[in-house]
């Protein structure tokens, strides 16, 4: 029986972790969680997202930019995210309509894909 999700991994280029740090950290405010002892020579961080993680592991020569594979964020203020990014230079993508959510996509600075989406009330 599957419990549900503990955590879902992207990656960045070997090296920029602490480029990806000030990203994940810092613009969006992720604290980090401390990885084992016996990872620790992989590389890479891992960041606590609610009640998961997501784990930013390195690889080098991916195209993350020609992949449709991306992680969506829950969040409660859509606008508050969309004028965060905008001032910290990140290019927003309007995302297709889904009934129900407002959401938009953006490329974090490696190019993995980003979805921030807020659940909204059904109209009566």
């Amino acid at each position: 029986m599957i419990l549900g999700l503990h955590h879902a991994q992207i990656t960045i280029p070997k090296g920029a972790e602490e480029e990806g740090k000030k990203f994940y950290c810092g613009v969006l405010g992720l604290p980090e969680k401390e990885k084992p002892e016996s990872l620790l020579k992989r590389g890479g961080f891992w960041l606590q997202v609610g009640d998961r993680e997501v784990h930013v592991g390195t690889e080098d020569r991916v195209h993350r930019k020609k992949i449709k594979a991306h992680l969506a964020y829950s969040v409660s203020d859509i606008s508050y995210w969309r004028n965060v990014l905008e001032q910290n230079g990140v290019e927003i993508y309007e995302s297709v309509p889904i009934p129900g959510f407002e959401r938009f996509e953006f490329r974090d600075p490696f190019g993995n894909r980003v979805e921030m989406i807020k659940e909204t009330p059904s109209p009566l």
